[in-house]
């Protein structure tokens, strides 16, 4: 399948991006996972977002975030895939992507991610290591988990 990435801070998103990004989210996140939360929790505004898109269409995403804004390394967040364009190992691509967007940014920092217990296999096939065990956010088990990049 063809795709493309798109890479930017938040002062460089457009409307149409946000609006697209936020209904990704909204979507899955919120009505297809049945988790009401505050996704718009001021986070974004110093992150960079990475954009998964097939034409014009935005297909996946994830939430970039910088050492020091929620760990001391970097973190990645938000990870999703369309639920229509799942099964083509897109999120895969998307992790891989969103980890070399670290290492370039934050090479000595390391990743930390707050994982969803379910994916646990799918992070640590990209190289995550557990830390901790697991715990509730906004009522779905999650996990951390750390990648070394150094």
């Amino acid at each position: 399948m063809e795709y493309n990435f798109s890479y930017k801070h938040f002062s460089e998103l457009s409307a149409t991006d946000l609006y697209k990004i936020l209904k990704l989210r909204q979507d899955v996140f919120i009505v297809e996972q049945s988790c009401i939360y505050a996704d718009l929790d001021d986070v974004d505004l110093n992150c960079f977002h990475l954009m998964m898109t097939k034409n014009s269409e935005l297909i996946g995403y994830s939430r970039i975030i910088a050492p020091g804004v929620k760990y001391k390394s970097s973190s990645i967040g938000r990870v999703i895939i369309k639920p229509e364009f799942r099964g083509n190992k897109l999120a895969y691509s998307l992790m891989k992507e969103s980890i070399n967007c670290c290492k370039i940014d934050w090479k000595y920092f390391g990743i930390s991610i707050s994982a969803q217990a379910h994916l646990k296999n799918f992070y640590f096939s990209l190289g995550f290591i557990q830390q901790g065990e697991v715990y509730d956010e906004d009522g779905i088990p999650h996990i951390k988990m750390v990648l070394e990049t150094t």
